[in-house]
C-alpha cells in the first residue's frame, strides 16, 4: 500500500523544473523567431504547472482521507449513524415514489 503513494515533494520539484525549462524554451524561441520552440515552451510550462497542482491536490486529498479514517476509528457508532442517515436521504431523493391515488 505504501508503494502506491507518490512523493509530492519530488513531483513539485519536477513541476518547477518543467516550468523553468518551458520559460527558457519560450524565451529562446521568441528571440530566434522559432514559433515551434515557443509553443513547446508553453506546453512545458503548462505541464510543469499541472504537475505542481496535482501534487498539491494529492496532499490535500490524502489528508482528508486520513481525517475521515481517524473520525471513523474514534467514533464508530456516530459514523454508522451518519452513513445511515446519508443513505436514507439519498434513497429518498433518488428513488422514485409511487403516486397517490385520488
Amino acid at each position: 500500500m505504501a508503494d502506491d503513494k507518490i512523493n509530492t515533494k519530488v513531483e513539485k520539484l519536477h513541476g518547477k523544473i518543467d516550468n523553468a525549462k518551458g520559460h527558457v524554451k519560450d524565451a529562446v524561441g521568441g528571440l530566434t523567431g522559432d514559433i515551434g520552440l515557443q509553443a513547446e515552451g508553453k506546453v512545458d510550462q503548462l505541464a510543469g504547472l499541472a504537475r505542481e497542482e496535482f501534487a498539491d491536490l494529492y496532499d490535500g486529498g490524502e489528508s482528508a482521507v486520513e481525517k475521515a479514517v481517524t473520525f471513523v476509528r474514534d467514533k464508530p457508532l456516530l459514523s454508522i449513524g451518519v452513513a445511515w442517515v446519508s443513505g436514507l436521504l439519498l434513497g429518498w431523493i433518488l428513488l422514485p415514489r409511487g403516486k397517490k391515488k385520488a
